[in-house]
């Protein structure tokens, strides 16, 4: 882990425990990211958001670099936190600068199908990737005591919104639908999105459609995998439908960290 360049020591780890903060997550491989343009519009866009404050995107990306430099491997997963030492709770509306955490981890690639469950949850703020990650992962946690592997989240009007920590697409029979609700727009969902060649929308999907979909597929920048069942209704055509995903994915170019 490495904060601002530097390896993070515990006075950077301390104040990175406050929960104010956001993040991205992202695969490395051969030194290069697909989408990395759009990982450093969401922290750019955060920290304005949180902190009032302007990110410096190249010094971002040149920490990253560094990281794996300093870590010596090419091919990781890679989380970066932006906190700020300099926030105080007790006067939230002050502009304060951004500390950049970096932590390097084995790369890894999610593929395998999956059986879900629909909860109505919505997370605090979910246009941003934040740290105040609780409620989701306590969904989680529930829908496998349940029987099941993550959580559908639905909004309080019961609307389709997204997973735990991924997007969601469908397809109805003849187009590929991505639900519109507040949530979480990934860089995996807007690089298939960009490059998905066949009939695809964008609309609201009230959770009474699903018994009506024929596929659907989950999506991160850690993959794609199929979802074998929602509410333990099978979907038979999401193994070829996430394969297709896949497909897409390959053909999206790998952009190079630059030290």
């Amino acid at each position: 882990m490495f904060c601002n360049g530097q390896p993070a020591d515990a006075a950077a780890l301390g104040a990175a425990l406050v929960n104010y903060g956001h993040f991205t997550s992202l695969q490395v491989r051969g030194h290069a990211v697909q989408g990395l343009d759009l990982h450093l519009q969401r922290l750019a866009h955060a920290t304005q958001a949180l902190f009032g404050s302007v990110l410096d995107e190249g010094q971002v990306q040149r920490w990253m670099a560094q990281a794996l430099h300093l870590a010596g491997v090419a091919d990781a997963s890679l989380r970066v936190t932006v906190f700020s030492r300099a926030f105080d709770f007790r006067a939230p509306l002050a502009t304060v600068a951004a500390d950049v955490l970096v932590a390097v981890s084995a790369p890894v690639r999610l593929s395998a199908a999956r059986a879900v469950c629909s909860v109505r949850y919505q997370r605090d703020l979910p246009a941003i990737k934040h740290v105040g990650t609780f409620g989701l992962f306590q969904q989680r946690r529930e829908a496998m005591a349940a029987g099941f592997d993550d959580a559908l989240f639905l909004t309080a009007e019961g609307l389709v919104s997204e997973g735990s920590t991924w997007n969601i697409a469908l397809h109805d029979g003849q187009q590929l639908v991505w639900p519109q609700a507040p949530a979480l727009r990934g860089t995996a969902e807007a690089l298939l999105r960009q490059h998905w060649e066949q009939p695809q929308v964008v609309r609201a999907v009230d959770s009474v459609e699903l018994d009506a979909i024929q596929a659907a597929f989950a999506c991160n920048a850690s993959g794609i995998w199929p979802l074998a069942t929602i509410d333990g209704r099978a979907l038979a055509g999401s193994e070829a439908l996430a394969g297709q995903g896949r497909a897409v994915m390959a053909g999206v170019p790998w952009q190079p960290l630059r030290a």
